[in-house]
């Protein structure tokens, strides 16, 4: 679970927020134990509404083809719908998992409450999801997160890092999570202060930047 962190569309600001969070990366062993730092908010763009078509050659660094069926850039997919995806956490953990979104699941805005008043008006989405090793490659510690869709395909504007206790749990993988079909339940909060959330994106890699896999009702 990395810092907590909430970002809008505009100008940069930082402010602290109560919410508890682990430090991104760093010891892998530590990785397990929940601290409570101090987290921060700073505001980033929004993400375009519509993404321009991925060259289907786009994804060829070179590199070893990951291990799987592998979805394409731009596979539209249900809510429970399975879909094998590189995946590349840093340079040394990097390989194949598979992504089932189980649940797009609405909040109530005063689960907001520990982000303070830059929260005030967001409705919290959960996307909650299960991750599977599909390549066998060592991925402990490891976390994934989704970004959200707004109803018509906009982009949320908001970029949440961190979680909601009991209600949005944000898990990175577990020591065992190294061999093929190991896997472990994790969510990513998202919210909106408009539009409903209505799907969920992977967008990571210069394959799918342009192009993302999206989870839908």
């Amino acid at each position: 679970m990395r810092k907590a962190r909430i970002a809008f569309a505009a100008a940069v600001v930082t402010v602290g927020l109560g919410l508890s969070g682990c430090n991104d990366g760093g010891d892998d062993s530590g990785s397990s134990d929940k601290a409570k730092p101090e987290a921060s908010a700073t505001e980033s763009p929004a993400k375009d509404e519509e993404s321009p078509a991925a060259d289907e050659g786009s994804g060829d660094d070179g590199r070893d083809a990951p291990a799987g069926d592998v979805a394409k850039p731009g596979t539209k997919l249900k809510v429970g719908d399975r879909a094998v995806l590189p995946f590349e956490y840093t340079s040394e953990k990097k390989g194949t998992v598979a992504v089932t979104v189980t649940e797009i699941a609405k909040g109530a805005e005063s689960d907001m409450s520990a982000f303070g008043e830059k929260a005030k008006g967001m409705t919290p989405y959960y996307i909650k999801m299960k991750v599977e090793n599909v390549g066998g490659t060592d991925l402990t510690y490891a976390s994934l997160k989704l970004d959200g869709v707004l109803e018509g395909g906009g982009g949320t504007g908001v970029v949440l890092i961190g979680d909601i206790p009991g209600k949005c749990d944000s898990e990175s993988a577990p020591a065992e999570f190294k061999t093929k079909g190991a896997s472990y339940e994790t969510c990513t909060l998202t919210a909106s202060k408009g539009a409903p959330v209505t799907s969920a994106e992977f967008d990571e890699g210069d394959a799918y930047s342009d192009n993302p896999v999206v989870w839908g009702s």
